[in-house]
């Protein structure tokens, strides 16, 4: 087929579209680990680790035991770091063990760090070498940052309820929550079940890079519905995301779960950062150690690329350029699985659905259809985010007898910042307006 055809025997509007550069092929999913029925999920649990590395498992039940927030009263931080440092060459060709030992092994960094009581001034938090070492070893191999991510909070978080029965929402319980709190396991849920949802998605994407369109109205008739069934699932997106307030309480959320999510952030305020012991302080993966944060959903990234929005391109106001923050959604990319990444990058070699519905006019009101659909998801993101953070910021801690907020507190309540590290409301309507800014003029 060649890579140009005409559609001006189909339609009043003349276009001559180049669909794809070549005539190349994109590889499939499946060689990037995605899966054809549940994404970027895998599509079973991950295996508990066995033999040496049995000490991690043990350390992140007990941990989950006895440590709290900034009041650690056990000997289980002393036993962490008292645990050898593990060599993982055991486990280097085993990908879902390696995984494995990521979500152990960062959960572990989260106990320790978080369970450490505050001093002043602040100090560098330091992780025991034990945990440190062979958690920065495990990422580089799977291509992760060193730091527990939404992979290991959501996409690899979960057992069977029935292993005898199919992967659905419903047969998946969640694994490991810090609070120990219905809400915090049903948040995870919540996202899980978006993920698992966005398989369809990727279903779609997948036989639009693997089948080519050619000048018949059939074929722009498949690319019509497979544009409306989009506009369907992140309808049903937003949805799920709506049902987060079901039964996951703002208060709970914002003072006993959320905590437990934030990462090494020392370029923010007066938090003098982390220190992985044993690990070369320059190795460039500790410039990634946020934590887990919604930005770090493929699935988001992958209908981004498909539909051609682009972040890093604001338009209008002056302030849009501020609230964008360039590059933002481009870091959360290093806190996926490193051949998910890739599979962003591949879906990136070829034209977006958006340089396509720019040639076919017939295509514009489908596809304005679907970006007006993902604004409103990402609208209704930032209420929830409005909710769950910035109105609970202003909230009295339930271990603290709180005076009347100052000025100066109030600004920094008014900047509250996401566990990615950006400032929570600015950043999220700078995703609501990109999204905005990529629907066609019809």
């Amino acid at each position: 087929m060649s890579d140009y055809f005409r559609v001006s025997s189909l339609f009043p509007h003349i276009f001559t579209l180049p669909f794809q550069a070549s005539n190349k092929v994109l590889p499939s999913q499946t060689e990037f680990n995605v899966d054809p029925i549940t994404g970027f999920l895998p599509p079973e649990p991950l295996p508990r680790l066995s033999g040496q590395y049995e000490i991690w498992e043990k350390g992140v039940t007990e941990a989950a035991e006895v440590l709290r927030l900034g009041d650690d009263v056990s000997e289980e931080a002393d036993r962490m770091r008292s645990i050898a440092v593990l060599e993982i060459q055991p486990l280097a060709n085993q990908r879902r063990l390696l995984q494995r030992a990521h979500v152990v092994l960062s959960w572990l960094v989260q106990y320790y760090v978080h369970s450490l009581p505050p001093v002043t001034p602040p100090e560098p938090k330091k992780v025991p070498e034990s945990i440190a070492v062979p958690l920065v070893n495990v990422s580089r191999i799977l291509g992760i940052s060193p730091v527990i991510t939404f992979a290991d909070t959501v996409a690899w978080n979960w057992e069977f309820i029935h292993p005898d029965k199919p992967v659905t929402i419903d047969n998946m319980r969640i694994l490991h929550s810090f609070s120990g709190r219905d809400d915090e396991r049903h948040f995870y849920q919540v996202q899980a079940a978006i993920e698992l949802h966005g398989a369809q998605l990727l279903r779609i994407v997948e036989s639009y890079n693997q089948a080519p369109v050619v000048d018949n109205s059939a074929s722009m008739n498949r690319v019509v519905g497979d544009l409306e069934r989009i506009t369907e699932i992140i309808g049903e997106f937003s949805d799920l995301i709506q049902s987060t307030r079901d039964g996951c309480d703002p208060y709970a959320f914002y003072w006993h779960i959320r905590p437990w999510f934030n990462g090494c952030d020392h370029k923010n305020g007066s938090d003098p950062g982390w220190i992985y012991e044993g690990v070369d302080p320059t190795a460039p993966e500790l410039q990634y150690l946020c934590g887990p944060s919604g930005g770090q959903s493929t699935v988001m990234h992958a209908l981004d690329v498909f539909l051609g929005v682009n972040h890093d391109r604001p338009e209008g106001d002056s302030m849009s350029t501020e609230r964008a923050n360039h590059g933002f959604m481009e870091r959360m990319r290093m806190y996926m699985l490193g051949k998910h990444r890739e599979y962003l990058q591949h879906l990136e070699q070829s034209p977006s659905m958006r340089d396509f519905a720019c040639r076919m006019y017939t295509l514009r009101d489908p596809y304005n259809d679907a970006v007006a659909a993902l604004k409103k998801l990402r609208s209704l993101h930032m209420r929830i985010a409005m909710s769950y953070v910035v109105s609970m910021s202003k909230t009295t801690a339930p271990w603290t007898v709180h005076s009347p907020v100052s000025k100066r507190e109030q600004q920094e309540i008014d900047q509250v910042r996401g566990t990615g590290g950006n400032k929570v409301a600015a950043l999220l309507k700078a995703g609501v307006d990109a999204t905005s800014q990529s629907a066609l003029r019809r």
